[in-house]
């Protein structure tokens, strides 16, 4: 409750309101949001989610980097809980390397790709400049290549293991990681590319008496299914012809948020010439060495599979842009001032830190202090009492990456770990 009040305090804020107006006129826009620091961007994109008058749009981030991206996406589901938040990374395992897969991110690219094609509620991604370099599938695309098998179908159960391998399935003992597919007596279990755990169908001769979602590592199940939806590898099983850029690919009511847009421009170009070098590397080598494990997670990279750097202003044209970083937002055509500051690092020195709250404390500020652990929470409390401190604080059992101050709400956002 405590935290939906802040998040309220947010979506009532005038600027708040002022933005959230651009955002919903028909001619795009380009749009700076000005000194914002720590983790006040998040609160920011949470606020005009949840705003009736922007209710409709989808909201695309995108951060410096695959660590950036994480914690960005961390922030916003521990504020929001929102169920349509998604983390779109890269699918490759190394920078450099436009081969070798990474079957966890493959599967997070796919999930996303899935839900955003289907419509539906508006959603949000997360993501960072390698991820957007490579093309996606198109929309029709994926939903004409489902799998789809309900509880009570008859399966030709020979036939559905051929098409499984034809969607870039491996057969195993045990799955453990998307991809993957096994047989045992009655039992099939099938690691889609587009869930985060495996499917268990138990069958009766080709009947599908039940299925069920299970853990990998404890192989128990966890709940039961009606149907699932099992979804190829959309890094491998198409044709570039049939892939787009993700621009391309998202709705037009969708709002673009760059942390850094000279940034993305900048690591989109460098991916392009590491692609190059790639590819003429790989073209002078009669023989790749392969280990093991990596033999089913290769791609077939061409220049063709990537979006061109230069494309980026032209594929921005139909979308409402909104710059949220230190660095200003090009050719921005509204500028809306922000007064927050970082929170300062006070590395455990208590004396320091209720100096600092107490301060403002006096100037009227509300004080909210975030951790991962309600006991840490409490801990503070004692120290303050054990230090004799008389601070009122609003404890929230949410992490945050970063703390802040945000002086036009005069509130404080302090988090444990800093």
């Amino acid at each position: 409750m405590n935290l939906q009040m802040l998040l309220d305090t947010y979506r009532n804020n005038p600027r708040l309101f002022t933005l959230a107006d651009r955002l919903t006129l028909a001619t795009p826009q380009k749009i700076y949001c000005k000194n914002l620091n720590g983790s006040s961007p998040a609160f920011i994109v949470a606020s005009i989610f949840q705003n009736e008058i922007s209710s409709q749009l989808n909201h695309v981030i995108v951060c410096e980097d695959a660590e950036s991206a994480a914690y960005f996406h961390n922030n916003l589901e521990n504020i929001t809980s929102a169920l349509d938040l998604f983390y779109f990374p890269s699918s490759f395992k190394l920078r450099k390397n436009y081969q070798l897969l990474n079957s966890s991110h493959v599967m997070l690219r796919t999930e996303t790709l899935m839900k955003w094609s289907t419509g539906g509620n508006k959603k949000i991604m997360v993501t960072h400049p390698e991820a957007l370099f490579e093309k996606v599938v198109q929309p029709g695309i994926i939903s004409g290549n489902i799998i789809s098998i309900k509880a009570g179908d008859t399966i030709d159960v020979t036939g559905i293991m051929d098409k499984f391998v034809n969607y870039g399935f491996v057969r195993t003992d045990f799955v453990y990681e998307p991809g993957q597919f096994a047989l045992r007596g009655g039992i099939l279990d099938i690691y889609s590319f587009g869930n985060e755990k495996p499917y268990r169908i138990e069958l009766f001769g080709n009947d599908v008496d039940s299925i069920r979602i299970f853990d990998p590592e404890s192989q128990l199940s966890e709940r039961k299914l009606l149907q699932v939806n099992i979804i190829p590898n959309v890094e491998t099983q198409f044709d570039t012809k049939e892939k787009i850029s993700l621009f391309d690919f998202l709705p037009e009511n969708t709002v673009l948020w760059f942390d850094d847009l000279e940034l993305t421009k900048e690591r989109l170009l460098t991916q392009e010439e590491d692609l190059q070098i790639f590819l003429e590397v790989q073209e002078n080598r009669t023989n790749i060495r392969e280990e093991e494990e990596d033999k089913e997670l290769k791609a077939q990279a061409s220049a063709d599979d990537f979006m061109p750097a230069d494309s980026l202003d032209q594929a921005l044209e139909k979308f409402h842009v909104v710059g949220f970083g230190h660095r200003t937002l090009p050719g921005h055509q509204f500028e809306i001032q922000f007064h927050t500051k970082e929170q300062p690092a006070f590395n455990r020195q208590f004396d320091f830190l209720i100096k600092d709250l107490k301060s403002w404390e006096q100037k009227g500020f509300a004080l909210y202090l975030f951790a991962e652990n309600p006991r840490q929470l409490e801990r503070l409390h004692s120290i303050f009492e054990d230090l004799k401190a008389e601070i009122h604080f609003t404890p929230l059992p949410v992490s945050i990456h970063e703390g802040f101050i945000d002086e036009d709400l005069r509130i404080v956002c302090y988090t444990d770990h800093q």
